[in-house]
């Protein structure tokens, strides 16, 4: 099976409301979840795959469900 992959202009047309800046402060800070491939010093890429998982990974059936990722650095 081939990957499918998108950059971050792509990414953020997918997912209403993100910007490029949010996606690099993500990738700056590292504990988002969302894995990113960087192929060359400029290229920024994603799994396509990979972003629908993290994406139903957020999935929630109210505003007070949290997962451990949510409350990460809170505790």
């Amino acid at each position: 099976m081939t990957k499918t992959f998108i950059n971050d202009e792509q990414l953020c047309e997918l997912l209403p409301g993100m910007t490029k800046g949010q996606l690099a402060q993500m990738r700056y800070k590292g504990d988002s979840g969302l894995k990113f491939y960087k192929p060359t010093a400029k290229t920024v890429l994603y799994s396509l795959e990979e972003v629908e998982e993290w994406l139903e990974q957020s999935a929630r059936f109210g505003t007070g469900t949290y997962n451990s990722a949510d409350v990460k650095g809170l505790i």
